[in-house]
């Protein structure tokens, strides 16, 4: 009976996640009116948090809570207020992720785009399956491919990532290693 109340709840997730999507790209406004409130590094540093409810529902195994955790990541991206000052770097990098997702679809950015559900499913893979290490290594794939990819699409201002990249990562790695530990302990 609860796996099927999981399956459903995680069903209804992915489709919110769908609509969000759907209507970001679809309804010129409403992109607008987030990638406003995207300005808002507050999130920048929030959204790797993401991976530590997302690795503790993949443990549990609960499709639910994974669903919902991909849910709220992506739509954390305006849940701070547009920012009173944006420094240029920012607004760079910024108008460089905005022109790379309404910008022509070829297949190198579909595949390059398609790191990230396929590295998401690693990682939950990875703790699904009880694999602590290969689950940060996942996780330090994931934060270098970013900074990589945003260094390379977005040549100096792709640097304005690299702090809350890293500072979340370390802060999920530190804090997983220890849940992780403290969980299997049990």
């Amino acid at each position: 009976m609860k796996k099927n109340y999981d399956k459903i709840a995680a069903l209804m997730f992915a489709l919110g996640t769908v609509f969000f999507l759907v209507l970001a790209f679809t309804n010129n406004q409403f992109f607008n009116w987030a990638y406003e409130r995207h300005q808002n590094q507050i999130s920048w540093y929030i959204r790797p948090m993401f991976l530590i409810p997302f690795c503790y529902f993949a443990y549990k195994r609960s499709w639910a809570g994974i669903s919902g955790t991909v849910f709220l990541m992506l739509t954390s991206m305006f849940w701070f207020p547009r920012p009173d000052a944006v420094s240029n770097q920012v607004k760079d990098f910024l108008q460089m992720e905005m022109d790379y997702l309404l910008g022509y679809w070829g297949l190198s950015k579909i595949l390059i785009t398609l790191l990230v559900p396929s590295s998401l499913t690693t990682l939950a893979v990875a703790f699904w399956k009880r694999n602590l290490y290969f689950g940060i290594s996942v996780m330090v794939f994931i934060a270098v491919a970013k900074m990589a990819w945003s260094v390379a699409f977005g040549g100096e201002a792709g640097k304005s990532i690299f702090i809350p990249a890293i500072v979340g990562l370390i802060i999920c790695i530190v804090l997983i290693y220890f849940g992780y530990r403290k969980i299997e302990k049990r």
